[in-house]
This record gives C-alpha cells, sequence and structure tokens, in this order.
C-alpha cells in the first residue's frame, strides 16, 4: 500500500513538561525524532491481514509545533526567554521549512483562590479562607491545535495525524476527526519517559485519549530523546543559534571549561569553537561532549591544565636563553 502521508502535531507544553524539563535534552531536533526514531518503531496493519503501514512524513509541512513565548515576570530562570528564542530559531532554521510554530500566547493576571488547610485538607472549598496569587496559563494553543488537525484533515492533504499530547482537552478534536473524517489514521505519542530502575513511566496514556487512536507510543526513551539532538550551533542567515549553556547535562564543567581555557583562547567564543572541534589529543573527541559526562571532564580540565603548564615552562626556558 502507499505510503501515509504523516503530520506531526507537538503540545509544547506537554512535551516539555513531560520530557524535557530537568533534562540534558532539551535542544531537540523533533524532526528527526519522529523521522528516524519514533514512526520507524511503529508497526501499524490497518487490517489484521494487511502488510504494516509506511509512514512518510509530509515533504512540506512534517511538523506543526504548538507553544508559547514565555514571559520574563513569570520565568524561572534568568535565561529562560532567551534560550526559548534560540532554540525556536534553531529547530526553524535546521528543519528548513518542515516544521511551523504556531504560537499562543501566556496570561499572567491576580485571582483569588482557596486555602487548603494543612490541619483538615479534605474541608471543602466553600468554607476554606481565599488568598490572592498570580496565575499563570497558557492560551489559546489547545485551540489552536485542534483547529490545525481538523482543518488539516479536511483539505485532503493528509492520511496520519499524529498528535504528542496526554491533555484530556484535545479529545473532542480527535471524536470530531474520527465522525467526519473516518479515513484518517489518528495516532498518539505520550511525551513522557520512563524513570526508576522498573522503568516504570511518569504518566499512564490518558484512557480517554487512548481510545480514540488506532495506535499508542505509550513513553519516548531517553535513548531517543538522546540520539537526536540539534547541533550546538545551528547557522543561520543572520546568525546562528546557539544551545544555552544552561541546557547542557552538566553546567558547571562548561563553566569551568570556559574559565580554565580563557587565558589561552582570550573569549568564551574562541573557547567554545575549540570545544566543538574534535581533538587528536583527547582520542578524536571533543570536549564539548566529554564535559557531559564526570569522568570526560576529567580528561578535559587535565589536558588543559597540562597545555598551560607546558606552554609556561617554554615560556621559563625562553627567559633562560634571553638572560
Amino acid at each position: 500500500m502507499p505510503g501515509l502521508r504523516t503530520r506531526v502535531y507537538i503540545d509544547g507544553y506537554n512535551l516539555y513538561y513531560g520530557c524535557l524539563r530537568k533534562t540534558a535534552f532539551k535542544w531537540l531536533d523533533v524532526l528527526s525524532l519522529f523521522e528516524t526514531q519514533i514512526l520507524p518503531s511503529i508497526l501499524y496493519r490497518p487490517r489484521p491481514d494487511a502488510e504494516p503501514a509506511t509512514m512518510t512524513l509530509h515533504p512540506d509541512c512534517a511538523i506543526k509545533y504548538f507553544t508559547a513565548k514565555i514571559i520574563e515576570s513569570a520565568a524561572k530562570g534568568e535565561d529562560s526567554v532567551s534560550s526559548q528564542a534560540q532554540y525556536h530559531n534553531a529547530l526553524t532554521t535546521h528543519c528548513g521549512g518542515r516544521l511551523s510554530f504556531v504560537m499562543g500566547h501566556y496570561s499572567l493576571y491576580k485571582a483569588n483562590q482557596h486555602i487548603v488547610p494543612a490541619d483538615d485538607p479534605k474541608r471543602w472549598p466553600r468554607d476554606c479562607d481565599k488568598i490572592q496569587v498570580w496565575k499563570l496559563e497558557e492560551k489559546q494553543s489547545d485551540v489552536n491545535l485542534a483547529l490545525h488537525l481538523y482543518d488539516d484533515a479536511l483539505s485532503g492533504d493528509i492520511d496520519q495525524v499524529v498528535l504528542v499530547t496526554n491533555d484530556t482537552d484535545l479529545t473532542p478534536a480527535l471524536e470530531m476527526l474520527q465522525a467526519r473524517c473516518p479515513h484518517i489514521v489518528r495516532d498518539l505519542v505520550i511525551p513522557t519517559r520512563k524513570v526508576g530502575a522498573g522503568g516504570d513511566l511518569e504518566r499512564e496514556a490518558n484512557v480517554s485519549l487512548a481510545k480514540l487512536a488506532h495506535w499508542v507510543r505509550r513513553h519516548i526513551s531517553d535513548d531517543e530523546l538522546r540520539t537526536s539532538q540539534l547541533p550546538d550551533v545551528v547557522p543561520g542567515r543572520r546568525r546562528a543559534s546557539v544551545k544555552p549553556h544552561s541546557w547542557y547535562a552538566k553546567p558547571h564543567h562548561l563553566a569551568r571549561m570556559l574559565e580554565m581555557a580563557r587565558p589561552v583562547l582570550r573569549t568564551e567564543g574562541e573557547v567554545l569553537k575549540w570545544a566543538r572541534r574534535e581533538s587528536a589529543h583527547l582520542g578524536g573527541r571533543r570536549p564539548i561532549d566529554l564535559i557531559e559526562t564526570d569522568a570526560g571532564a576529567v580528561e578535559v580540565f587535565d589536558y588543559i591544565e597540562a597545555y598551560i603548564r607546558n606552554q609556561l615552562d617554554k615560556a621559563g626556558d625562553q627567559d633562560d636563553l634571553s638572560s
């Protein structure tokens, strides 16, 4: 049978909090993740006696990514706003038009909320006191995703939709798709990881969503995320997009490497340029990759120290000769 023309619809909020937050995998190449990791792992037969379907990401727009720009006044990290902008620019450039962002927005406002008493946590809200709090809500992303999903299915441009979320608010969109476009293959990828020695899922697939899907991928593995990372530097027409320092697995190792090598290479840019090249002195490996582990970082630091010591010894020898 001909390949299913496939488009992936990513709930960015769900993907971030389900798979990426507090990991070293934030610099994620989502196009590579689905094209080379997730879709090839799926064995879907439209009928029990049929051959497995071939899934081909749409050649023009393979992925629609639904998200919103972070509000600086509510951001937890000092570099959150700039890091998100670097990432969005990197994805847009690297994917060459096959990925498009559909932007909602965040709403930040004050609201009165009921307080749960520590001594009586089961007390009903109507019997609790209130306190004024800040509320941060993402707006329009769910609506945008549902509308794009339905409109694309009606257009006849796709045969398969892959929804990346675990948000029950999108259940009505899949129900309408099932009723009005039964020929469209509906699929679900739950953005969650396995944790612990037993490999337990951080969250299970929502039943209301899963029952509407032809197939469900119930987690994304760390190996898949690790394999599907963007280059550290993504060249652009005007400027390059650079992986934020805080997004490395060991930011403190990166900071130390920059500090140690700066006396020799003078600027942060030159240090990073050196770190991104393969080094014969480090077995053909890149320092930027080695500092992602404690053992690798020790190799890099030892090499820098030895290099500086050697340079100082040479300078001392020259002084002896000139005296």
